[in-house]
């Protein structure tokens, strides 16, 4: 066989091996760019998602202890000396992800007293630091830099912030004395301190502001009468000296890993290298850092994503390979007397099969090479795919040949028949089949599967029970449209008879398998999505189940009364949440010796009030809603864990607890796995109901505020909290000072916005519109495949049945009569296999990682009614309009003429 002759043939069927290019080009493309794809968005959300966090989460910081420095040693010689040292130490992926690096020595907080000082009554502790390159970040405002060099009796130079110093009615100049202090607040052993200069940062975010305790702020204390506690700059030379006269001194070194050195694909090694780095860190360093959290949030989303992806491609690419199926069948169909004909005249049984591998030949590869070069293209990280283009490359160019060796040696005969009881042998397989998918899905849900990974299993098991499914719609297919047609024989008119009888005897096995394949990928993509939505809506209520929440520290009693007046609010409730509660055995508060217990004090009938004016699903225990003021325990809600352990302590019916200091007693009235407003890791709480408190010296001040409203103001929230905070800081039990920290607003929307933004959602968000949108296209052009597969025979009874006298409206309606059922079961079968495959899978897929932890629950959609509705009567006009084109094309009167086989 020529090389010209091969030619000739591919142009003269263009239209067919076009298509097959097609498909191949569209097959090489996918596994070529889609991976891609993938890795750019996944790129993408890691720097959304470390963006998002502080800077300093990023820090790899070593510390070493409060210690006294040899005489002999210079602390910043040391410290610069192991600052490379460590770095050197660090597993090459983590070194590599290193953007920037300092490191300091400090000199732990002392007492300072002073004329400025005293004058405003202030009582601070003043930390003294050297760390290289911080002239070069900063501008000197007032002053001079401290000089370098030392000068015995000279007091010490600091410089300072100069928005500390303000605050502090410190100035350039300001004469201090620094030294230990006694029991009763009076300097020991001070020696002279001088403010040398102001300085003010460059760049406030610049890193090496972030050091602890920072420079650029001002540490509040933590109760009265304990000190403001700030940090100076000093020279290295003054520093050292300190260090060497026994002055306590404490080494710091910082590595921040850069927002793009750190790569999506190799998250996996980023995490281990943190630990292995934790392990064999030096024992006389401390490591602090916490990117971990965040890297292994992230881990978990894309390995989740990647893993329904893997679901959704194999869905796909099936539906491909059963569309090239098609592809070749049809081809070789057309030309199948040419192949007849080339055995009578003597040749080989593999002639035929030859002569379409060198069409073939010609062709796939060419689009192939071409499908992988446009996914080139496509912007991201490659992924090793070109072994799979490869393959794909060689089965599709082997189906021509395939389809080739399957024509009969014989004459054509009518394929338009089946037999209601198939062959032994065709049983035999469909069994196997059925029985296949079920041990694949059994196994699959007691084996689970490692997330991030292609698990054969995982990616066989969809198409093995879209299959099953579809030869199950195939063997019952026949049944009731035998029946339909039965009845339509005994009514007037032939459009009916007709339709159904072609309908009952329509060869579709292959086509319904594809159609079913692809309807069932979309399916299975919209109903994942809408449970992962709904799932994320219940995230949202158990973080927020109101509106909005204010948290805060203590609010004043009328401040409930000021949030109502807010514009929008309809109800507002009191919340207080208290961690790691001992729990107790009698009123004296004895230690009942069980582990610490979370407390959340709520007011019962309000949260219901609240919950339900929210729109909020919340079902408020009736022990905790109806609870009133009487004797004896209070009622209370618990986890499990507390539950079991109050039981096997013998306190089921009394047990004690603490909230802000006031001892309760309350007894166990029921049992909640989980509840709104408790953290999420918590496995140990315990629900206490407020409007049931006895009466006692001190009421308990609420914490958080929960409101229910519509259009709030977060500003206004945030003004009236904080002015809350301040009336009870001043009218309260005690009376304290300012605090510079605010309330934090969460409404229920921005949580809800922020559970589907960030992270790896553009993956997963990406995943789902691919497949819902390529499942259904595909479905539709393997309907019009199976369309253009008994085109021909379709064609012969349409065109004797219109020189008999079909009108043109009866033959449109015998296209409906005979197409619909195929559709129908095609569609429906395939939204049904969509449906249940979520249920399956959703248990090993790992989804809870993009909806805060809350178990995604797949249930079913009406939504999903209306959508196969709709995506059924667009297939069944798609089908009308290809065979309508069709015929239009061969024209019914040739048909009819020509198309009679001998």
């Amino acid at each position: 066989m020529s090389v010209g002759a091969a030619v000739r043939r591919v142009r003269t069927y263009g239209g067919q091996f076009l298509l097959l290019a097609v498909l191949t080009l569209v097959v090489t493309l996918l596994i070529s760019g889609v991976p891609r794809l993938v890795n750019r968005l996944a790129e993408q959300g890691l720097r959304a998602q470390l963006v998002s966090e502080p800077a300093a989460r990023r820090d790899l910081s070593y510390t070493t202890g409060v210690v006294d420095a040899p005489p002999t040693a210079t602390v910043m010689g040391n410290a610069r000396e192991r600052f490379d040292a460590l770095a050197a130490t660090m597993p090459s992926q983590i070194r590599s992800a290193v953007a920037e690096r300092w490191y300091n020595a400090d000199i732990t907080p002392a007492r300072v007293v002073g004329p400025d000082l005293k004058a405003r009554n202030l009582l601070v502790d003043l930390g003294l630091r050297t760390q290289p390159d911080i002239q070069n970040a900063s501008t000197l405002v007032d002053g001079a830099w401290p000089s370098e060099t030392y000068v015995p009796d000279r007091p010490i130079e600091v410089a300072l912030d100069v928005d500390v110093a303000r605050k502090l009615n410190l100035r350039s100049g300001s004469q201090l004395r620094i030294g230990n202090a006694d029991d009763k607040g009076r300097l020991i052993d001070g020696v002279p301190l001088v403010v040398a200069g102001l300085f003010r940062p460059v760049d406030r975010a610049n890193g090496i502001w972030d050091g602890l305790p920072q420079l650029l702020q001002i540490i509040e204390p933590v109760g009265d009468g304990q000190p403001f506690t700030i940090v100076g700059v000093v020279a290295q030379s003054t520093l050292n000296k300190r260090a060497a006269e026994g002055w306590p001194v404490q080494s710091n070194w910082r590595y921040r890993l850069g927002v793009d050195q750190i790569d999506a694909q190799n998250l996996d090694q980023m995490i281990d290298g943190l630990q292995q780095m934790q392990r064999e860190k030096p024992a006389d360093l401390t490591l602090t850092q916490g990117v971990d959290v965040p890297l292994r949030a992230f881990a978990a989303q894309i390995n989740a994503a990647r893993t329904l992806l893997a679901v959704i491609a194999a869905g796909v690419l099936a539906t491909l390979a059963g569309l090239i199926v098609l592809a070749a069948s049809l081809a070789i169909r057309r030309r199948r007397s040419e192949f007849v004909l080339l055995r009578a005249r003597g040749g080989a049984a593999t002639a035929g099969a030859r002569r379409s591998l060198a069409e073939s030949v010609l062709v796939v590869p060419i689009a192939a090479a071409l499908g992988w070069w446009l996914g080139t293209l496509f912007p991201g990280a490659p992924d090793p795919t070109t072994p799979y283009v490869i393959a794909a490359t060689v089965l599709v160019t082997l189906a021509l040949p395939l389809a080739t060796l399957a024509v009969p040696a014989g004459g054509a005969s009518r394929r338009d028949l089946i037999r209601v009881r198939p062959s032994a042998r065709r049983l035999t397989v469909e069994v196997s089949l059925l029985v296949l998918a079920g041990l694949a899905a059994v196994l699959l849900r007691r084996r689970g599967l490692t997330l991030g990974e292609v698990d054969p299993l995982l990616v066989s098991v969809p198409v093995l029970l879209a299959i099953a499914a579809a030869v199950l719609a195939l063997r019952a297919y026949p049944w009731p449209l035998l029946l339909v047609s039965r009845l339509a024989a005994r009514t007037r008119g032939s459009v009916a008879f007709l339709g159904t009888a072609r309908a009952g005897r329509a060869a579709v096995a292959a086509p319904l398998v594809v159609v079913v394949l692809a309807i069932g990928t979309a399916a299975f993509c919209a109903v994942v999505a809408a449970g992962v939505d709904a799932s994320r809506d219940r995230a949202a209520e158990r973080l927020v189940p109101a509106d909005a929440v204010i948290r805060g520290e203590r609010f004043a009693p009328d401040t409930i009364d000021e949030m109502g007046r807010l514009p929008g609010v309809r109800a507002v409730t009191r919340v207080v949440y208290q961690e790691d509660e001992r729990l107790a055995s009698d009123e004296v508060g004895t230690d009942a010796r069980l582990a610490q217990t979370d407390v959340l004090l709520v007011d019962g009938s309000g949260l219901d009030t609240v919950a339900r004016e929210s729109d909020v699903d919340l079902s408020v225990p009736d022990a905790v809603r109806t609870a009133r003021p009487g004797p004896g325990p209070l009622p209370a809600i618990v986890s499990p864990a507390v539950a079991a352990d109050l039981a096997k302590a013998g306190l089921g019916d009394s047990a004690f607890i603490s909230v802000q200091g006031q001892r309760y007693e309350f007894r166990v009235a029921g049992t909640e796995d989980d509840f709104p407003l408790v953290s999420e890791n918590a496995d140990r709480f315990v629900i206490l109901p407020w409007q049931a408190l006895p009466t006692r010296t001190t009421t308990p001040a609420p914490s958080s505020l929960l409101i229910a409203g519509d259009s709030l103001d977060a500003e206004a929230l945030r003004r009236a909290g904080d002015q809350g905070q301040e009336r009870y800081q001043r009218n309260g039990a005690f009376s304290g000072r300012d605090r510079l920290i605010g309330v934090t607003v969460d409404t229920r929307a921005d949580v809800r916005r922020d559970l589907g933004d960030g992270g790896a959602n553009g993956v997963l968000a990406f995943g789902f519109v691919a497949g819902a949108v390529g499942g259904s296209v595909l479905g539709l052009l393997a309907i019009a495949f199976t369309v253009l597969a008994g085109a021909r025979a379709r064609g012969q009874v349409l065109s004797r049945l219109r020189t008999l006298g079909l009108s043109r409206r009866q033959w449109r309606g015998l296209l409906l009569v005979e197409l619909a059922p195929l559709v129908a079961v095609s569609v429906l079968t395939g939204a049904l296999v969509g449906a249940v495959l979520p249920l399956l899978l959703n248990p090993v897929l790992g989804l809870s990682a993009f909806t805060s932890g809350v178990p995604v629950q797949v249930a079913f959609e009406p939504s999903l009614v209306a959508a196969v509705l709709a995506l059924g009567a667009i297939a069944l006009g798609f089908a009308v309009a290809v065979e309508a084109l069709n015929n239009r094309r061969l024209r019914l009167g040739e048909v009819l003429r020509l198309g009679e086989e001998s």
